[in-house]
């Protein structure tokens, strides 16, 4: 846990269920660790799928890797999602894709950056869509929320089901996206939601050194100059990959 003072702007409420929640998270961390499947075992399961038998294979890992995480609550590290607050306040930005919201540790974090943006500027639009597969775990991730207030809540559009349906429509122009979800889904996930990126957006992903191998694809495209992304790995435990979109003019 960061022993930095904490730049994000909320009552103490807020800080108190964060802290409690980024310690819940450690602690279950150290014993995924301790059986030795790892923070990022997801990246390491799935990788790219060629043939059917592989494709199988990778699904029943897949599915294995749900249940073993269904009711575990590892979030974003609290230096991570501290960076993504400073991130968004000194952008500006207030339309925020999350993909990968898991309990809602980080889109508390999401949220708050997007509320004191819109205090600051006068901004009345923008909003912290969020994304998870699982119901139950959305159900926790929206009684968290109601705790924080009105603050989170009501910056908050979470979208429960297959993202990549659920991002198909009713996005709004992208200032930054928060990629924390299986390796395999990554690339496609940011390609679902490209279009709608605007010049100078972010992506933020996560686990990029520990998780190389499983985001192959995804750190090649991004670091493929036609598709004009402008990268860095910033040194986060793990690694937590910053990429702008700076595309060519037309």
């Amino acid at each position: 846990m960061s022993t930095n003072p904490s730049p994000v702007v909320a009552p103490p409420h807020i800080h108190a269920l964060l802290k409690d929640l980024h310690q819940k998270s450690l602690s279950q961390e150290a014993t995924i660790a301790a059986n030795k499947s790892g923070k990022v075992f997801s990246a390491d399961i799935i990788s790219n799928i060629s043939s059917p038998d592989q494709k199988t294979q990778a699904q029943d890992a897949a599915a294995a890797f749900d249940t073993l995480m269904l009711d575990k609550f590892i979030a974003l590290d609290e230096d991570k999602c501290h960076f993504a607050y400073q991130l968004i306040t000194s952008m500006g930005a207030t339309n925020i894709v999350e993909a990968g919201t898991s309990f809602g540790v980080s889109t508390i974090y999401l949220a708050l950056a997007v509320s004191r943006v819109k205090e600051i500027t006068g901004k009345t639009e923008g909003v912290v869509i969020a994304t998870e597969k699982e119901s139950t775990k959305a159900d926790v991730a929206r009684g968290y929320w109601k705790q924080c207030g009105d603050a989170v809540e009501r910056e908050i559009d979470l979208r429960v089901g297959d993202l990549l349906e659920t991002l198909k429509e009713g996005l709004p122009v992208v200032d930054l996206v928060l990629l924390d979800i299986w390796s395999a889904l990554a690339l496609p996930t940011l390609k679902t939601v490209l279009p709608r990126l605007r010049p100078g957006a972010v992506v933020l992903t996560d686990n990029t050194i520990s998780g190389a191998k499983g985001y192959a694809d995804l750190l090649a495209f991004l670091r493929d100059p036609a598709n004009g992304f402008q990268n860095m790995t910033l040194p986060f435990t793990n690694g937590f990959e910053m990429s702008v979109y700076m595309p060519k003019s037309q």
